[in-house]
């Protein structure tokens, strides 16, 4: 198992944004739906992955992306599953109010 920060937008319709930590375990063998921790054209890339029948693909949470398929010399290499991501809440300030029970 290892942790990894996410960088980018590809993944926002499935919950990761960029700056997120995810937990990705490299003991389970990935499937037909999962989101995993892949290397394409000796970059790394956090996609999920899908099959056809026929052939595997990437597929990006967002629409502005498109899925990454494989013919010819292409070739995917999968790091691993991810099982969890991390998000840190962003507070617009440093100061801290009480409000509502027990606040008073």
């Amino acid at each position: 198992t290892f942790f990894v920060r996410a960088a980018g937008d590809s993944m926002t319709g499935a919950g990761i944004r960029s700056g997120d930590i995810l937990v990705v375990d490299r003991s389970l063998e990935a499937w037909n739906g999962a989101i995993v921790i892949a290397c394409v054209d000796n970059e790394f890339t956090v996609k999920t992955l899908r099959s056809d029948g026929r052939s595997w693909y990437l597929q990006p949470a967002n629409r502005k992306y498109k899925a990454i398929t494989f013919s010819g010399e292409r070739e995917l290499k999968i790091f691993g599953v991810v099982t969890a991501v991390i998000h840190q809440f962003i507070h617009t300030s440093g100061k801290t109010t009480a409000s509502g029970p027990g606040s008073e």
